[in-house]
């Protein structure tokens, strides 16, 4: 798998192409993270598009670092959900708690809007 970082409008997006699966994907995007909050970069998109397959692992680390943002006082938000992805999301019930996009500015624009219902 591999993760590249990009910055628009004061929010890091992560690229993510491959598959989040344990010992690879959902190590390095939990290092990835670790990292970008070192740098004090607290509100994350993961751009889930170019994943290929997700595990529990890989779900695991999603919902770990969502945690460690929001303990924070930072958030991270996934946009670009495939339909196995989303039906993993789904069926764990964690759609009821991430916040979903279909659209990556939506995504980033609301990050100034916390209340906005484009969220899914």
């Amino acid at each position: 798998m591999t993760v590249n970082e990009r910055g628009l409008a004061g929010v890091i997006i992560l690229d993510l192409a491959g598959r989040l699966i344990l010992g690879d994907g959902e190590q390095l995007l939990r290092q990835k993270i670790d990292e970008l909050i070192q740098r004090g970069h607290l509100n994350l998109i993961v751009n889930l598009d170019g994943v290929t397959y997700i595990d529990s692992a890989g779900v695991g680390a999603v919902v770990w670092k969502y945690i460690t943002l929001v303990k924070r006082g930072g958030m991270l938000k996934l946009v670009n959900l495939r339909p196995r992805t989303h039906t993993v999301l789904s069926v764990t019930r964690l759609l009821t708690v991430l916040q979903t996009f279909d659209s990556e500015l939506d995504a980033v624009l609301s990050f100034s809007n916390p209340t906005d219902s484009a969220a899914r």
